[in-house]
Protein backbone atom coordinates (compact mmCIF):
# COMPACT_ATOMS: atom_id res chain seq x y z
CA UNK A 1 0.00 0.00 0.00
CA UNK A 2 3.08 2.31 0.76
CA UNK A 3 4.30 2.41 -2.83
CA UNK A 4 0.89 2.68 -4.33
CA UNK A 5 0.09 5.90 -2.43
CA UNK A 6 3.70 6.88 -3.97
CA UNK A 7 2.83 6.02 -6.94
CA UNK A 8 -0.64 7.61 -5.97
CA UNK A 9 1.74 11.46 -7.11
CA UNK A 10 1.75 10.07 -11.01
CA UNK A 11 -2.09 10.37 -11.27
CA UNK A 12 -4.62 12.59 -9.19
CA UNK A 13 -2.29 15.11 -8.36
CA UNK A 14 -3.24 18.77 -9.53
CA UNK A 15 -6.04 18.32 -11.19
CA UNK A 16 -8.90 20.86 -12.08
CA UNK A 17 -11.41 21.61 -15.08
CA UNK A 18 -11.81 20.99 -18.77
CA UNK A 19 -15.45 21.36 -18.99
CA UNK A 20 -18.17 23.17 -21.11
CA UNK A 21 -19.90 24.50 -17.87
CA UNK A 22 -17.39 24.53 -15.01
CA UNK A 23 -13.41 25.65 -14.35
CA UNK A 24 -10.67 24.35 -16.47
CA UNK A 25 -7.57 23.20 -15.69
CA UNK A 26 -4.61 20.84 -17.61
CA UNK A 27 -1.86 19.16 -15.09
CA UNK A 28 0.71 17.44 -16.48
CA UNK A 29 3.01 15.07 -14.58
CA UNK A 30 6.35 15.35 -15.79
CA UNK A 31 9.54 12.45 -16.07
CA UNK A 32 11.04 13.90 -12.72
CA UNK A 33 8.12 12.94 -10.82
CA UNK A 34 8.71 9.24 -11.67
CA UNK A 35 12.63 9.57 -10.11
CA UNK A 36 10.89 10.90 -6.96
CA UNK A 37 8.47 7.76 -6.58
CA UNK A 38 10.84 5.65 -7.30
CA UNK A 39 13.29 6.93 -4.86
CA UNK A 40 10.97 7.08 -1.99
CA UNK A 41 9.40 4.11 -2.84
CA UNK A 42 11.83 1.94 -2.47
CA UNK A 43 11.67 0.76 1.59
CA UNK A 44 8.01 0.83 1.19
CA UNK A 45 8.27 -1.95 -2.06
CA UNK A 46 10.98 -3.97 0.27
CA UNK A 47 7.94 -4.43 2.72
CA UNK A 48 5.80 -5.06 0.49
CA UNK A 49 8.08 -8.17 -1.03
CA UNK A 50 8.24 -9.52 2.53
CA UNK A 51 5.83 -11.93 1.38
CA UNK A 52 5.63 -15.70 3.74
CA UNK A 53 6.85 -18.76 1.95
CA UNK A 54 5.00 -21.90 3.04
CA UNK A 55 6.85 -24.81 5.06
CA UNK A 56 9.58 -26.98 2.20
CA UNK A 57 8.80 -30.56 2.68
CA UNK A 58 12.41 -32.22 3.69
CA UNK A 59 12.26 -35.59 1.94
CA UNK A 60 15.82 -35.68 2.09
CA UNK A 61 15.87 -37.84 5.26
CA UNK A 62 13.67 -41.16 6.50
CA UNK A 63 10.94 -39.13 7.82
CA UNK A 64 9.01 -36.52 5.81
CA UNK A 65 10.66 -33.39 7.46
CA UNK A 66 8.14 -30.13 7.31
CA UNK A 67 10.99 -27.57 7.48
CA UNK A 68 10.18 -23.51 7.76
CA UNK A 69 11.55 -21.17 5.77
CA UNK A 70 11.80 -17.27 6.97
CA UNK A 71 12.49 -14.28 4.28
CA UNK A 72 15.01 -12.22 6.74
CA UNK A 73 15.21 -9.11 4.20
CA UNK A 74 14.75 -7.48 1.31
CA UNK A 75 16.96 -4.93 0.04
CA UNK A 76 15.48 -3.66 -3.13
CA UNK A 77 18.21 -2.08 -5.12
CA UNK A 78 16.70 -0.44 -7.92
CA UNK A 79 13.28 0.73 -8.78
CA UNK A 80 12.32 2.70 -11.81
CA UNK A 81 9.35 3.94 -13.23
CA UNK A 82 8.70 5.08 -17.13
CA UNK A 83 5.69 6.07 -18.77
CA UNK A 84 4.68 3.89 -21.26
CA UNK A 85 2.55 6.45 -24.14
CA UNK A 86 -1.04 5.77 -24.60
CA UNK A 87 -1.06 3.05 -22.02
CA UNK A 88 0.01 4.02 -18.40
CA UNK A 89 3.32 3.06 -16.28
CA UNK A 90 5.64 0.41 -16.49
CA UNK A 91 8.05 -0.77 -12.86
CA UNK A 92 11.00 -2.46 -13.25
CA UNK A 93 12.56 -3.59 -9.94
CA UNK A 94 15.43 -5.72 -8.50
CA UNK A 95 15.86 -6.75 -5.48
CA UNK A 96 18.01 -9.42 -3.08
CA UNK A 97 16.24 -11.56 -0.73
CA UNK A 98 17.72 -13.20 1.91
CA UNK A 99 15.77 -16.23 3.83
CA UNK A 100 16.42 -18.53 6.61
CA UNK A 101 15.70 -22.00 6.42
CA UNK A 102 15.00 -23.46 9.79
CA UNK A 103 16.92 -27.25 8.91
CA UNK A 104 17.86 -29.55 10.89
CA UNK A 105 20.70 -29.08 12.67
CA UNK A 106 21.64 -26.23 11.89
CA UNK A 107 19.67 -23.23 10.17
CA UNK A 108 20.90 -22.19 6.67
CA UNK A 109 21.02 -18.66 4.79
CA UNK A 110 20.47 -18.17 1.54
CA UNK A 111 20.26 -14.95 -0.92
CA UNK A 112 18.34 -15.12 -4.29
CA UNK A 113 18.20 -12.00 -6.29
CA UNK A 114 14.93 -11.24 -8.02
CA UNK A 115 13.89 -9.07 -10.78
CA UNK A 116 10.16 -7.68 -10.93
CA UNK A 117 8.51 -6.01 -14.40
CA UNK A 118 5.17 -5.02 -14.20
CA UNK A 119 2.80 -2.89 -16.50
CA UNK A 120 0.11 -0.55 -14.85
CA UNK A 121 -2.86 1.03 -17.24
CA UNK A 122 -3.89 3.97 -16.31
CA UNK A 123 -7.81 4.78 -17.05
CA UNK A 124 -11.33 7.05 -16.06
CA UNK A 125 -12.98 5.41 -13.64
CA UNK A 126 -16.82 4.58 -13.10
CA UNK A 127 -16.79 7.34 -9.81
CA UNK A 128 -14.71 9.81 -12.04
CA UNK A 129 -11.37 9.50 -10.84
CA UNK A 130 -8.35 7.89 -12.67
CA UNK A 131 -8.21 3.70 -11.90
CA UNK A 132 -5.30 1.77 -11.91
CA UNK A 133 -4.64 -1.93 -13.14
CA UNK A 134 -1.78 -4.09 -13.11
CA UNK A 135 -1.89 -5.78 -17.01
CA UNK A 136 1.23 -7.54 -16.78
CA UNK A 137 3.56 -8.80 -14.52
CA UNK A 138 6.66 -11.17 -14.61
CA UNK A 139 9.22 -12.17 -11.71
CA UNK A 140 12.50 -13.56 -12.66
CA UNK A 141 13.93 -15.38 -10.03
CA UNK A 142 18.27 -15.95 -10.03
CA UNK A 143 20.26 -18.14 -8.49
CA UNK A 144 20.36 -19.47 -4.15
CA UNK A 145 23.56 -18.70 -3.15
CA UNK A 146 24.37 -19.90 0.54
CA UNK A 147 25.41 -16.87 2.82
CA UNK A 148 26.64 -18.27 6.18
CA UNK A 149 29.88 -19.95 4.25
CA UNK A 150 27.70 -23.63 5.55
CA UNK A 151 29.37 -26.67 3.10
CA UNK A 152 27.82 -28.82 4.85
CA UNK A 153 24.22 -28.27 2.76
CA UNK A 154 24.05 -30.85 -0.25
CA UNK A 155 23.51 -29.69 -3.29
CA UNK A 156 20.70 -31.68 -4.09
CA UNK A 157 18.64 -30.25 -1.16
CA UNK A 158 20.16 -27.04 -1.91
CA UNK A 159 18.39 -27.49 -5.29
CA UNK A 160 15.08 -28.45 -3.88
CA UNK A 161 14.99 -25.79 -1.44
CA UNK A 162 15.55 -23.46 -3.80
CA UNK A 163 13.09 -24.56 -6.71
CA UNK A 164 10.37 -24.04 -4.12
CA UNK A 165 11.12 -20.74 -3.06
CA UNK A 166 11.30 -19.87 -6.86
CA UNK A 167 7.88 -21.35 -6.92
CA UNK A 168 6.45 -19.24 -4.38
CA UNK A 169 7.83 -16.12 -5.30
CA UNK A 170 6.82 -16.19 -8.70
CA UNK A 171 3.53 -16.44 -8.08
CA UNK A 172 2.87 -14.22 -4.48
CA UNK A 173 5.31 -11.13 -5.91
CA UNK A 174 3.24 -10.45 -8.41
CA UNK A 175 0.51 -10.79 -6.40
CA UNK A 176 2.01 -8.37 -4.27
CA UNK A 177 2.30 -5.77 -7.25
CA UNK A 178 -1.42 -6.64 -7.89
CA UNK A 179 -2.79 -5.76 -4.04
CA UNK A 180 -0.83 -2.76 -4.45
CA UNK A 181 -2.36 -1.52 -7.26
CA UNK A 182 -5.92 -2.29 -5.77
CA UNK A 183 -5.07 -0.41 -2.74
CA UNK A 184 -3.62 2.53 -4.90
CA UNK A 185 -7.53 2.58 -6.18
CA UNK A 186 -8.75 2.75 -3.21
CA UNK A 187 -6.38 5.78 -2.09
CA UNK A 188 -7.33 7.34 -5.54
CA UNK A 189 -11.18 7.67 -4.56
CA UNK A 190 -10.44 10.32 -2.08
CA UNK A 191 -9.08 13.00 -4.93
CA UNK A 192 -13.51 13.06 -5.65
CA UNK A 193 -14.33 14.32 -1.34
CA UNK A 194 -15.04 18.02 -1.01
CA UNK A 195 -12.75 20.58 0.16
CA UNK A 196 -13.81 23.31 2.11
CA UNK A 197 -13.35 26.90 0.21
CA UNK A 198 -15.43 28.86 2.92
CA UNK A 199 -17.46 28.03 6.32
CA UNK A 200 -20.37 27.05 3.51
CA UNK A 201 -18.70 26.30 0.15
CA UNK A 202 -16.77 23.54 -1.17
CA UNK A 203 -14.87 22.16 -4.07
CA UNK A 204 -14.84 18.81 -5.58
CA UNK A 205 -12.39 17.63 -8.42
CA UNK A 206 -13.54 14.52 -10.32
CA UNK A 207 -11.59 13.22 -13.75
CA UNK A 208 -13.58 13.78 -16.85
CA UNK A 209 -11.64 12.12 -19.50
CA UNK A 210 -8.87 9.42 -20.62
CA UNK A 211 -5.78 10.38 -19.50
CA UNK A 212 -3.15 11.32 -22.30
CA UNK A 213 0.06 9.85 -21.96
CA UNK A 214 3.41 10.20 -23.88
CA UNK A 215 6.99 8.61 -22.87
CA UNK A 216 7.31 12.31 -21.09
CA UNK A 217 4.43 13.19 -19.06
CA UNK A 218 1.08 12.29 -17.98
CA UNK A 219 -1.94 14.54 -18.59
CA UNK A 220 -4.99 14.77 -17.10
CA UNK A 221 -7.98 16.39 -17.60
CA UNK A 222 -11.50 16.95 -14.65
CA UNK A 223 -13.78 18.48 -13.51
CA UNK A 224 -13.92 21.07 -10.64
CA UNK A 225 -17.03 21.83 -9.17
CA UNK A 226 -17.76 24.63 -6.59
CA UNK A 227 -20.60 23.94 -3.97
CA UNK A 228 -22.59 26.81 -1.78
CA UNK A 229 -24.88 25.71 0.71
CA UNK A 230 -25.14 21.83 -1.66
CA UNK A 231 -25.55 23.74 -4.70
CA UNK A 232 -23.33 24.25 -7.61
CA UNK A 233 -22.06 27.03 -9.25
CA UNK A 234 -22.30 26.88 -12.72
CA UNK A 235 -21.37 29.95 -14.77
CA UNK A 236 -22.08 30.37 -18.33
CA UNK A 237 -21.04 28.21 -21.17
CA UNK A 238 -17.15 28.18 -22.28
CA UNK A 239 -17.45 28.33 -25.64
CA UNK A 240 -13.48 27.82 -25.74
CA UNK A 241 -11.98 24.95 -24.06
CA UNK A 242 -8.87 25.82 -21.74
CA UNK A 243 -5.98 24.13 -23.60
CA UNK A 244 -2.82 24.00 -21.97
CA UNK A 245 0.33 24.87 -24.26
CA UNK A 246 3.20 23.43 -24.28
CA UNK A 247 6.54 24.78 -23.03
CA UNK A 248 5.19 26.67 -20.02
CA UNK A 249 6.67 27.34 -16.86
CA UNK A 250 9.59 25.45 -15.26
CA UNK A 251 10.20 22.91 -17.94
CA UNK A 252 12.07 20.50 -14.71
CA UNK A 253 9.53 20.36 -12.69
CA UNK A 254 7.58 17.66 -11.73
CA UNK A 255 4.07 18.91 -12.16
CA UNK A 256 3.04 21.50 -13.91
CA UNK A 257 -0.50 22.65 -13.76
CA UNK A 258 -2.55 25.29 -15.63
CA UNK A 259 -5.00 26.90 -14.15
CA UNK A 260 -7.81 28.86 -16.79
CA UNK A 261 -9.39 32.53 -16.26
CA UNK A 262 -12.78 30.09 -16.17
CA UNK A 263 -11.52 28.70 -12.51
CA UNK A 264 -10.86 31.87 -10.90
CA UNK A 265 -14.63 33.40 -12.47
CA UNK A 266 -15.87 30.07 -10.47
CA UNK A 267 -14.08 31.26 -7.14
CA UNK A 268 -14.86 35.16 -7.22
CA UNK A 269 -18.66 33.78 -8.16
CA UNK A 270 -18.71 31.70 -5.30
CA UNK A 271 -17.00 34.23 -3.39
CA UNK A 272 -19.77 36.53 -3.84
CA UNK A 273 -22.62 34.67 -3.99
CA UNK A 274 -21.77 33.56 -0.22
CA UNK A 275 -21.59 37.10 0.70
CA UNK A 276 -17.66 36.45 1.99
CA UNK A 277 -16.50 39.75 0.79
CA UNK A 278 -19.48 41.75 2.43
CA UNK A 279 -17.78 43.64 5.87
CA UNK A 280 -19.30 46.11 7.88
CA UNK A 281 -16.88 48.65 8.85
CA UNK A 282 -17.93 50.45 12.74
CA UNK A 283 -16.02 53.44 14.18
CA UNK A 284 -16.14 53.77 18.10
CA UNK A 285 -15.77 56.90 19.91
CA UNK A 286 -13.47 56.06 22.56
CA UNK A 287 -10.98 55.47 20.10
CA UNK A 288 -8.27 58.22 19.71
CA UNK A 289 -8.20 57.84 15.63
CA UNK A 290 -11.58 56.86 14.98
CA UNK A 291 -13.07 58.78 12.01
CA UNK A 292 -15.77 57.33 11.35
CA UNK A 293 -18.11 59.86 13.32
CA UNK A 294 -20.48 62.29 12.53
CA UNK A 295 -17.96 64.97 13.98
CA UNK A 296 -15.35 64.76 11.43
CA UNK A 297 -18.05 63.80 8.92
CA UNK A 298 -19.85 66.89 9.56
CA UNK A 299 -16.42 69.12 8.88
CA UNK A 300 -17.14 68.16 5.08
CA UNK A 301 -21.02 67.63 4.69
CA UNK A 302 -22.27 70.88 6.74
CA UNK A 303 -26.08 68.89 6.71
CA UNK A 304 -24.31 66.04 9.06
CA UNK A 305 -23.20 68.89 11.58
CA UNK A 306 -26.31 70.25 11.38
CA UNK A 307 -28.07 66.92 12.40
CA UNK A 308 -26.00 65.51 14.74
CA UNK A 309 -24.35 68.25 17.23
CA UNK A 310 -23.12 65.09 19.24
CA UNK A 311 -20.78 62.88 17.96
CA UNK A 312 -21.89 59.67 16.60
CA UNK A 313 -20.37 56.28 15.62
CA UNK A 314 -20.63 55.64 12.34
CA UNK A 315 -20.76 52.35 10.23
CA UNK A 316 -19.38 51.48 6.36
CA UNK A 317 -21.77 48.64 5.46
CA UNK A 318 -19.77 47.78 2.72
CA UNK A 319 -21.87 45.00 -0.11
CA UNK A 320 -20.35 43.41 -3.41
CA UNK A 321 -23.46 42.90 -5.90
CA UNK A 322 -21.41 42.92 -8.74
CA UNK A 323 -19.27 39.99 -9.24
CA UNK A 324 -15.67 40.84 -8.87
CA UNK A 325 -13.22 40.21 -11.97
CA UNK A 326 -10.13 38.62 -12.05
CA UNK A 327 -8.32 39.74 -15.30
CA UNK A 328 -5.12 37.31 -16.04
CA UNK A 329 -2.29 39.00 -18.53
CA UNK A 330 0.96 38.25 -19.02
CA UNK A 331 3.13 38.69 -15.81
CA UNK A 332 0.28 40.19 -14.11
CA UNK A 333 -3.04 39.72 -12.02
CA UNK A 334 -5.41 42.31 -11.06
CA UNK A 335 -8.72 41.81 -9.40
CA UNK A 336 -11.78 44.28 -9.87
CA UNK A 337 -14.06 45.21 -7.23
CA UNK A 338 -17.06 47.04 -7.23
CA UNK A 339 -18.53 47.39 -3.67
CA UNK A 340 -22.23 49.48 -2.91
CA UNK A 341 -20.93 51.36 0.39
CA UNK A 342 -23.81 52.85 2.66
CA UNK A 343 -22.75 55.50 5.42
CA UNK A 344 -25.08 54.78 8.31
CA UNK A 345 -25.45 56.38 11.80
CA UNK A 346 -27.46 55.03 15.03
CA UNK A 347 -29.91 56.44 15.38
CA UNK A 348 -31.79 56.78 18.96
CA UNK A 349 -33.89 53.64 18.77
CA UNK A 350 -30.61 51.88 18.17
CA UNK A 351 -31.75 51.17 14.82
CA UNK A 352 -29.49 52.64 11.84
CA UNK A 353 -30.19 55.63 9.59
CA UNK A 354 -28.70 56.09 5.94
CA UNK A 355 -26.69 59.48 5.66
CA UNK A 356 -25.41 58.46 1.98
CA UNK A 357 -24.66 55.37 -0.31
CA UNK A 358 -21.49 55.11 -2.50
CA UNK A 359 -20.97 53.38 -5.71
CA UNK A 360 -17.29 52.35 -5.52
CA UNK A 361 -14.65 50.97 -8.39
CA UNK A 362 -11.19 49.41 -6.68
CA UNK A 363 -8.65 48.30 -8.56
CA UNK A 364 -6.31 45.45 -7.51
CA UNK A 365 -3.01 43.97 -7.81
CA UNK A 366 -3.40 39.79 -7.24
CA UNK A 367 -0.54 37.76 -6.21
CA UNK A 368 -0.91 34.20 -6.31
CA UNK A 369 1.40 31.51 -4.21
CA UNK A 370 0.81 27.69 -3.38
CA UNK A 371 1.27 26.94 0.33
CA UNK A 372 0.88 22.91 0.94
CA UNK A 373 -1.78 22.27 -1.56
CA UNK A 374 -4.02 25.43 -1.57
CA UNK A 375 -3.99 28.07 -3.71
CA UNK A 376 -3.42 31.83 -1.90
CA UNK A 377 -3.88 35.35 -2.83
CA UNK A 378 -2.77 38.75 -1.25
CA UNK A 379 -4.00 41.70 -3.42
CA UNK A 380 -2.94 45.67 -3.14
CA UNK A 381 -5.02 48.52 -4.45
CA UNK A 382 -3.92 49.85 -7.82
CA UNK A 383 -3.99 53.69 -8.76
CA UNK A 384 -7.08 55.67 -7.04
CA UNK A 385 -10.70 54.45 -5.53
CA UNK A 386 -13.27 55.72 -7.10
CA UNK A 387 -16.04 57.27 -5.87
CA UNK A 388 -19.98 57.85 -7.22
CA UNK A 389 -22.49 58.74 -5.04
CA UNK A 390 -25.59 56.54 -5.31
CA UNK A 391 -27.75 58.51 -2.99
CA UNK A 392 -28.14 60.85 -0.50
CA UNK A 393 -30.24 62.13 2.91
CA UNK A 394 -27.78 64.53 3.74
CA UNK A 395 -27.92 66.95 0.44
CA UNK A 396 -25.11 67.83 -1.68
CA UNK A 397 -21.80 65.59 -1.40
CA UNK A 398 -18.00 66.46 -2.87
CA UNK A 399 -16.85 63.23 -3.67
CA UNK A 400 -13.40 65.35 -3.78
CA UNK A 401 -13.78 66.15 -0.19
CA UNK A 402 -15.13 63.02 1.40
CA UNK A 403 -12.69 60.97 -0.78
CA UNK A 404 -9.06 61.40 1.87
CA UNK A 405 -11.22 60.02 4.70
CA UNK A 406 -12.93 57.04 2.59
CA UNK A 407 -9.73 56.46 1.87
CA UNK A 408 -8.57 56.39 4.79
CA UNK A 409 -11.48 54.53 6.71
CA UNK A 410 -12.70 51.99 3.72
CA UNK A 411 -9.23 50.98 1.80
CA UNK A 412 -7.56 49.44 4.92
CA UNK A 413 -9.98 47.32 6.56
CA UNK A 414 -11.05 45.96 2.64
CA UNK A 415 -7.80 44.75 1.94
CA UNK A 416 -7.28 43.30 5.38
CA UNK A 417 -10.77 41.71 4.87
CA UNK A 418 -9.94 40.72 1.71
CA UNK A 419 -6.31 39.53 2.23
CA UNK A 420 -7.57 36.78 5.23
CA UNK A 421 -10.03 35.37 2.76
CA UNK A 422 -7.83 34.81 0.01
CA UNK A 423 -5.07 34.43 2.42
CA UNK A 424 -7.25 31.15 3.69
CA UNK A 425 -6.68 29.32 -0.37
CA UNK A 426 -8.35 27.44 -2.30
CA UNK A 427 -7.51 23.90 -2.29
CA UNK A 428 -5.80 22.31 -5.13
CA UNK A 429 -6.48 19.08 -5.86
CA UNK A 430 -4.69 16.00 -4.40
CA UNK A 431 -4.98 13.47 -2.44
CA UNK A 432 -4.10 12.74 1.60
CA UNK A 433 -0.64 14.43 2.62
CA UNK A 434 0.23 15.76 -0.92
CA UNK A 435 2.38 18.87 -0.82
CA UNK A 436 3.63 20.93 -3.16
CA UNK A 437 7.44 22.07 -2.54
CA UNK A 438 9.14 25.05 -3.90
CA UNK A 439 6.12 26.33 -6.48
CA UNK A 440 5.95 28.98 -8.91
CA UNK A 441 3.52 30.83 -9.99
CA UNK A 442 3.14 31.87 -13.72
CA UNK A 443 0.88 34.60 -14.81
CA UNK A 444 -0.11 33.95 -18.53
CA UNK A 445 -2.32 35.50 -20.83
CA UNK A 446 -5.97 34.21 -19.72
CA UNK A 447 -4.84 31.28 -17.28
CA UNK A 448 -2.31 30.52 -14.38
CA UNK A 449 0.24 27.58 -14.46
CA UNK A 450 1.65 26.20 -11.44
CA UNK A 451 5.38 24.42 -11.64
CA UNK A 452 6.36 22.09 -8.46
CA UNK A 453 8.07 19.99 -6.66
CA UNK A 454 6.11 17.07 -4.85
CA UNK A 455 6.47 15.79 -1.60
CA UNK A 456 4.58 13.18 0.04
CA UNK A 457 5.11 11.16 3.22
CA UNK A 458 4.26 7.49 2.34
CA UNK A 459 4.32 6.53 6.16
CA UNK A 460 4.72 7.22 9.85
CA UNK A 461 7.90 5.69 9.85
CA UNK A 462 9.49 8.22 7.44
CA UNK A 463 7.18 11.13 8.04
CA UNK A 464 9.97 12.07 10.46
CA UNK A 465 12.68 12.38 7.95
CA UNK A 466 10.74 13.46 5.45
CA UNK A 467 9.45 16.44 7.80
CA UNK A 468 12.98 17.34 8.76
CA UNK A 469 13.82 17.68 5.45
CA UNK A 470 11.14 20.10 4.77
CA UNK A 471 11.87 22.07 7.53
CA UNK A 472 15.63 22.43 6.32
CA UNK A 473 15.12 23.38 3.12
CA UNK A 474 12.58 26.45 5.07
CA UNK A 475 15.31 27.12 7.03
CA UNK A 476 17.55 27.61 3.88
CA UNK A 477 14.22 29.92 2.22
CA UNK A 478 13.71 27.42 -0.21
CA UNK A 479 10.56 26.33 0.40
CA UNK A 480 8.66 29.72 0.18
CA UNK A 481 5.49 29.69 -2.82
CA UNK A 482 7.45 31.95 -5.22
CA UNK A 483 5.63 34.56 -7.44
CA UNK A 484 8.16 34.52 -10.44
CA UNK A 485 7.96 37.02 -13.31
CA UNK A 486 5.22 38.60 -12.00
CA UNK A 487 5.32 42.94 -11.90
CA UNK A 488 2.58 45.20 -10.58
CA UNK A 489 0.26 45.78 -13.27
CA UNK A 490 -2.11 48.95 -14.13
CA UNK A 491 -5.73 48.40 -13.89
CA UNK A 492 -7.29 47.10 -17.84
Amino acid sequence: MAWACGLGLLLPLLLSVVSASTPGAVVRLNNEVLSYVSEIGKAHLQRALQVTVPHFLDQSGDVLQPTRIQILNVHVTRLHLKFIAGFGIRLLAAANFTFKVFRIPEPLELTLPEVLLADARVALGSIETPVVSTSACFSLVGRASVTDGSNSTSPALLVLVEKHIKAVLSNKLCLSISNLVQGLNVHLGTLIGLNPVGPESQIRYSMIDMPTITSDYISLDVNAVLFLLGKPIVLPKDTSPFVLPPHVGTQDAMATVGLSQHLFDSAFLLLQKAGSLNLDITGQLNSDDNLLNTSVLGQLIPEVARQFPEPMPLVLKVRLGATPVATLHTNNATLQLQPFVEVLVAASNSAFDSLFSLDVVVNLSLQLSVSKAKLQGTTSVLGDVQLTVASSNVGSIDTDQVYALMGTVFEKPLLDHLNALLGMGIALPSVVNLLYVNPEVFVYEGYVVISSGLFYPTSTETAPLEKLRVEQLAAQGTLLPQISRETEAKPH
